[in-house]
């Protein structure tokens, strides 16, 4: 079996480079650990190889740009310039839908953006949302291996992965995302409720040293 070309691969990891996904990645790099922004792009990656899997052509069944702004921004909120005054999944959503009507967008194409981002975090609500909701699920889903409960984790082969990992590489993703959601949750109470993500990212750190994603993580796909 031979592997994807050059070509393929080049497809495969380029981002849409329209004037939006520039100023979003523009946005997110200086304000994310390099492990956090290179989750969120490989995200997108991911979530446009699920489209693919599905049938779903960009520009017809979802708009690329938007695709592109709800996985990069997903994580906005644990930037480390955010005010970090509510649930870390809502505060981007925030920033997000903020920043984007901001450069003209929309104010309904902002919303998509910002229910993508808020219901990342949320299975079976995620995905009954409409076809950004669910992309954008199951792109962040796909990056963690598989304890998120990915549907398609087997949309990516081998040498695909083997391309995205190393133009964005992993660089410990789950301890670094778990870090800087532990520590977002940590500033006020408000930002961590109770069986949230975040509020029991933070607890289980706080009792075990540990959380269970964590755990559960060393044994997916991708291992971390």
């Amino acid at each position: 079996m031979t592997g994807p070309t050059d070509e393929a691969i080049a497809d495969l990891i380029t981002l849409p480079g329209t004037p939006l996904a520039d100023a979003v990645v523009n946005l997110i790099r200086p304000v994310e650990t390099p492990s956090v922004f290179n989750h969120s792009i490989r995200s997108y990656l991911f979530a446009r190889l699920v489209a693919g899997r599905l049938g779903l052509a960009a520009g017809h069944d979802y708009h690329d740009d938007l695709l592109f702004a709800a996985c990069a921004m997903h994580d906005l909120g644990v930037a480390s310039d955010g005010p970090h005054s509510q649930r870390f999944e809502v505060e981007g959503a925030d920033r997000a839908a903020s920043f984007l009507t901001d450069r003209g967008v929309p104010a309904a194409d902002a919303d998509q953006v910002w229910q993508a981002i808020a219901l990342h975090t949320s299975p079976g609500i995620a995905e009954r949302r409409g076809t950004l909701c669910a992309l954008v699920r199951e792109g962040v889903a796909l990056d963690f291996g598989g304890p998120l409960g990915a549907n398609h984790v087997d949309a990516v082969t081998d040498e695909q992965a083997d391309a995205v990992h190393a133009a964005y590489p992993r660089l410990d993703m789950i301890r670094s995302l778990t870090d800087a959601i532990v520590a977002q949750a940590a500033k006020d109470p408000k930002n961590a409720p109770r069986y949230t993500i975040p509020g029991e990212l933070l607890r289980e750190r706080e009792t075990f040293g540990r959380t269970r994603l964590e755990h559960t993580c060393r044994s997916s796909r991708w291992g971390n």
